[in-house]
């Protein structure tokens, strides 16, 4: 495969900082359409997919644009908006065992470091699924074995949990950061997959 990019970076006339440059920049833009795509909220599993799927064609170095993009939203949105509202459900959960840990119940300290470890992993499985995701799969299917791969593959795990972090962090420092920085996380996350498929 870097046989491949190299030729065909050799055809274009591109050098390897300018091949990295465009890659680069086309994360941010990708996290814009992911954050764009994501704003009905329970729609973000489908516009991770459809993002990933957009630097996948990228890296592969074929053809994609914003149609692409949004045909592939489309397509998986048809399971994906469950994902969602699990996610969202998910994440309700975990804020009541918050609370808990708030208001000193006997059991809350850890009761809440599960839940949000829990909803950490769920994440990170979420993110894989995403990574994997063509039209026609199942997300039922993608997610548990995105599951598994999430504990068996703990560096690739953390490696996406880093790249969560920076969202977190760019959204901290200055809320406008975040949205193309969801195209990194999307490239880490296709990046951890490709990983795990070679090891």
């Amino acid at each position: 495969m870097a046989g491949a990019r190299a030729k065909a970076r050799a055809e274009r006339g591109e050098s390897p900082l300018a091949e990295r440059f465009a890659l680069f920049a086309e994360c941010l833009l990708t996290g814009v359409w992911i954050a764009v795509a994501a704003l009905p909220l329970v729609t973000y599993p489908a516009a991770f997919a459809a993002g990933a799927r957009h630097l996948g064609r990228r890296l592969a170095h074929e053809r994609g644009g914003v149609r692409e993009f949004a045909a592939d939203f489309r397509s998986a949105l048809r399971g994906g908006w469950l994902v969602g509202v699990a996610g969202w459900a998910a994440l309700a959960a975990v804020w009541v065992d918050v609370q808990a840990v708030r208001a000193g119940l006997p059991g809350g300290p850890v009761v809440g470091a599960v839940g949000v470890s829990a909803l950490i992993g769920a994440a990170v499985a979420g993110l894989r699924a995403a990574a994997l995701w063509r039209p026609g799969a199942s997300w039922r299917s993608l997610l548990a074995g995105a599951a598994r791969r999430t504990v068996l593959d703990p560096a690739g795990s953390f490696l996406i949990v880093g790249g969560l972090a920076v969202v977190v962090c760019s959204a901290w420092f200055s809320a406008p950061l975040a949205l193309p920085v969801l195209g990194a996380v999307a490239a880490a996350s296709v990046a951890v997959e490709e990983r795990y498929r070679r090891r």
